[in-house]
């Protein structure tokens, strides 16, 4: 189990839904949105399966409940939470102001934190597994492999990787940048403290690496705002006749329009799924003149959810790529948010989509081409070997 500060709920998203997949653009221009990574503590972990669709809300009713609280002197957002929660809707989620606001600002590649990544170990102890370069962690001489024991007094051994990074970035509209936080540290038997100040930082959605000169592996973490331009550049700079894997393993989702501009690098046009918003259907389909030519894999993993799901359902439905892993979350219902009397913000399922083959993937997810479990990677090579025989 691990964690990072960018992709931390706050305190609130602890008691909504996770890692969401929004289609309509009200209050997030032009895009259609999706939560980003957590795991235990976060609004619902990765490892938990949907195990059953998700039933739809009802807007109307959130909205009413949210306006008769405040006119009556009491909490729209706590008014409307009660509503979500009696309806039964496992993905809803509402935010203040200011937590949406984080929440979209972290779509942009943006999140206010201190640059650490984390991980719980089997004793319950906190280790940082990555201090990125630049940020303030990095310059206080934070390094991989130190303990972190305490953040702002509280001790941290045992704690859900989560809890540990929400600390870290402090509450959306209370710690801004600038803020301080005090870190207590151990390495080796040096114990020491630093009070770092958080800061605005980008994340890296997207990693490239050689795995042999003829396999260029492209990671996507989430899909932030510029990942389809990304993934791109990094097909077209892979060196001719290299294969791709593209690995979408923990990847959560994000923001649709991203993943669509990602399907786009690999197919000529064409659909890339159907979606359904209070019984009206409609489509997402791929730009044409994407590259259709190289051997394509897909690794997937039970973190593989929401927009990264859309994206490997078309890939695979249109023959256009392998997947090999192991079975996707299975987060196919579509929400949309709804900005609330005192500029709160209720997002409630309101659909689901399928894939170009009518394929449903909420509550069951996508089954790979090819069961593989820690060797998932040396499984994508050895299926690349074989694509690129038969070109």
């Amino acid at each position: 189990m691990s964690g990072s500060d960018p992709f931390c709920p706050s305190r609130r998203f602890g008691r909504g839904a996770a890692l969401t997949l929004v289609f309509a653009s009200v209050l997030v221009a032009g895009a259609a949105t999706g939560a980003l990574p957590g795991d235990g503590g976060g609004r619902r972990a990765t490892s938990e399966r949907a195990r059953a669709t998700a039933p739809t809300s009802n807007p109307e009713a959130v909205r009413k409940a949210a306006e008769e609280a405040m006119a009556a002197g009491k909490s729209p957002l706590e008014a409307a939470e009660r509503a979500v929660s009696r309806s039964g809707d496992r993905w809803a989620a509402v935010y203040s102001e200011g937590e949406y606001e984080e929440f979209a600002e972290s779509l942009d590649g943006q999140y206010t934190g201190v640059g650490l990544q984390a991980r719980r170990e089997r004793d319950g102890r906190i280790e940082v597994t990555e201090v990125r370069s630049g940020s303030p962690a990095a310059a206080a001489g934070i390094r991989a492999g130190d303990r972190l024991r305490s953040v702002d007094g509280r001790a941290v051994d045992g704690r859900p990787v989560t809890e540990v990074v929400s600390l870290l970035r402090g509450d959306a509209t209370d710690a801004p940048a600038g803020t301080t936080v005090r870190l207590g540290l151990e390495r080796g038997t040096r114990a020491w403290s630093e009070t770092l100040r958080r800061a605005r930082l980008s994340t890296d959605s997207v990693t490239v690496r050689t795995l042999a000169p003829d396999v260029t592996v492209v990671a996507v973490a989430a899909f932030t705002k510029g990942v389809g331009d990304s993934v791109r550049t990094a097909v077209r700079d892979a060196p001719a006749g290299a294969g791709i894997v593209l690995d979408l393993r923990g990847n959560s989702g994000g923001l649709v329009t991203e993943a669509v501009s990602t399907a786009s690098v690999f197919l000529d046009g064409g659909l890339v799924a159907t979606y359904d918003v209070d019984g009206e259907q409609r489509a997402l389909h791929a730009e044409p003149g994407g590259d259709t030519d190289r051997p394509l894999v897909t690794l997937v993993d039970g973190g593989t959810m929401s927009a990264a799901e859309l994206l490997t359902g078309a890939l695979q439905d249109r023959s256009r790529a392998v997947v090999v892993g192991s079975r996707t979350f299975g987060k196919g219902s579509v929400q949309m948010p709804s900005r609330l009397p005192d500029g709160s913000v209720a997002e409630l399922t309101v659909g689901h989509y399928r894939t170009p083959s009518g394929r449903a993937v909420d509550g069951t997810g996508i089954t790979p081409d090819v069961e593989a479990g820690d060797s998932a990677l040396q499984q994508a090579e050895t299926v690349l070997s074989g694509l690129g025989d038969a070109s």
